[in-house]
């Protein structure tokens, strides 16, 4: 079993950053990504963004590029995303998961473990 915790939401203005964490403990696996999903109320669940843990390159959807960063801590199994510039579009619950196995998706149904997710609250 794969346990995540996210953290750093919050409420922010228009323009304004927040940091979010995705601690990651328990199985380990040879390859994995983690990716970020947002849902908001009456939403599907949409993709945000998916890194792979062994390479740490990072696929980003559209509508967070170049507004939306990543990094990760090996030691602490930890992986951050940095959401800069804001907008109430990005209002949403995130979560982050774990996609087992070296094969890329943008499919929140690829993904093998949940976290409970963190609010994201933007006001204009």
């Amino acid at each position: 079993q794969v346990q995540l915790v996210e953290s750093g939401g919050g409420s922010v203005q228009a323009g304004g950053s927040l940091r979010l964490s995705c601690a990651a403990s328990g199985r380990t696996f040879g390859s994995y990504y983690i990716g970020w999903f947002r849902q908001a109320p009456g939403k599907e669940r949409e993709y945000v963004a998916a890194i792979n843990w062994s390479v740490g390159t990072t696929v980003f959807a559209d509508s967070v590029k170049g507004r939306f960063t990543s990094s990760r801590d090996n030691a602490k199994n930890t992986v951050y995303l940095q959401m800069n510039d804001l907008k109430p579009e990005d209002t949403a619950v995130y979560y982050c998961a774990v996609k087992v196995g070296s094969i890329y998706s943008r499919n929140y149904a690829s993904y093998n473990y949940w976290g409970r997710g963190t609010q994201v609250t933007v006001s204009s």
